[in-house]
């Protein structure tokens, strides 16, 4: 099987890849994905970044190597713009507010909680499973991977949020299986932080909603509010030069994770009214993923990953009628095969019956034991 783009490891080279937009390709160690994509947008003032990678001193190192090649330096970011709260796209951002006094741009729903900090893989299952059968190493990135390998120094205390992340770990999903949480090893490193009072997690000094805009590279870009892989995500989009940078959003060849943890009422439904406000969009004519390369038809991709979840549900409603009432945990071990049983296959499947139950097609109800079963039509 071939290697996905997103799979890719990060290249070292910088391309302009739109008018006053760089590409900067950063290593990541996490399931499924190779590299994130760190895009700067250049100006008369310096430049500001889209997406800086994972908070630690290998991606620092990485970042301050990028901007060398173009000519920058790390006080020449005067803006962080962060699409979502996944540490890839956040990690380096309260460094740079820390050393250049960078103003952090995010949505105003930005926060990184439980699901986030649960660390659910950010491609699907399918795309993870994919990727494990291409590079069986990516089986061992899931502890390897931390929210940091640095979690000191470069932010305000947030021991709060480390705690209520922790707490929320040893509760029960929705559905009544064990909570996603990540390795061992990244759970010592951020009780470290928590005692050290010291955070990776940036403090956002300017939240958008959508609508709104912002000057970068010397232009005006739009703010598209793009729920669904999570409830902060944004996309911004240049319609004089027809460029979208489109974060996690729509990639090119995998699908991101949707989880069923999120606190919203139904986060796939969600995805997909994003999906279609981002299809109908005029003057798109290059779409800057965070993972994978640059691609052209926003619209047709967009639709393309709208129609893989339609048949997953209706997939999942063909499940239903062979087991009748059953758990989360059942759908979803005659959803995917054996080596992707677990939380994050539970998370996946868990959104898909509520966004039919939601629909009027499944049916649930808890049993003795306080399980979620469904029941579809």
């Amino acid at each position: 099987m071939a290697r996905r783009q997103e799979q890719e490891p990060a290249q070292e080279e910088v391309s302009e890849v739109a008018p006053g937009v760089l590409r900067m390709q950063l290593p990541i160690r996490m399931p499924g994905l190779g590299h994130v994509n760190m895009y700067a947008l250049l100006d008369d003032r310096g430049a500001a970044v889209v997406d800086p990678g994972l908070p630690g001193a290998s991606t620092w190192r990485a970042i301050q190597s990028r901007l060398k090649q173009a000519d920058l330096r790390v006080r020449d970011v005067h803006t962080v713009v962060v699409t979502h709260s996944h540490p890839d796209h956040f990690g380096g951002a309260a460094r740079f507010a820390k050393e250049a006094g960078s103003e952090v741009v995010a949505h105003r729903a930005f926060r990184f909680g439980p699901a986030q900090a649960a660390q659910e893989p950010e491609v699907s299952v399918d795309d993870l499973a994919a990727a494990q059968a291409t590079d069986p190493r990516s089986r061992d990135l899931a502890e390897e991977e931390s929210g940091g390998e640095e979690l000191s120094g470069h932010a305000h205390s947030h021991g709060h949020s480390h705690r209520h992340v922790e707490q929320a770990w040893n509760r029960t999903t929705p559905w009544g299986g064990e909570h996603p949480k990540p390795g061992f090893r990244t759970r010592m490193k951020w009780r470290v932080a928590r005692l050290l009072g010291n955070s990776f997690i940036p403090t956002v000094t300017h939240r958008v909603e959508r609508g709104d805009r912002l000057t970068l590279a010397g232009r005006e870009w739009q703010i598209t509010h793009t729920p669904g892989h999570t409830e902060d995500h944004i996309c911004l989009h240049d319609p004089e030069e027809g460029v979208f940078l489109a974060g996690d959003h729509v990639l090119p060849t995998i699908t991101p994770h949707i989880s069923g943890l999120a606190s919203a009422k139904d986060p796939l439904d969600a995805f997909f009214d994003s999906l279609d406000l981002v299809a109908a969009l005029p003057n798109v004519s290059c779409c800057l993923p965070a993972h994978g390369h640059p691609f052209d038809d926003l619209a047709g991709r967009a639709q393309a990953i709208k129609a893989h979840h339609d048949d997953r549900l209706l997939r999942v409603r063909e499940i239903g009628r062979e087991l009748g009432g059953a758990t989360v945990a059942a759908f979803s071990q005659k959803l995917f095969k054996p080596r992707s049983w677990g939380g994050m296959a539970e998370s996946e499947t868990y959104a898909h019956l509520e966004h039919l139950r939601l629909a009027g097609l499944a049916e649930s109800h808890r049993d003795p034991s306080g399980l979620l079963v469904y029941e579809t039509g």
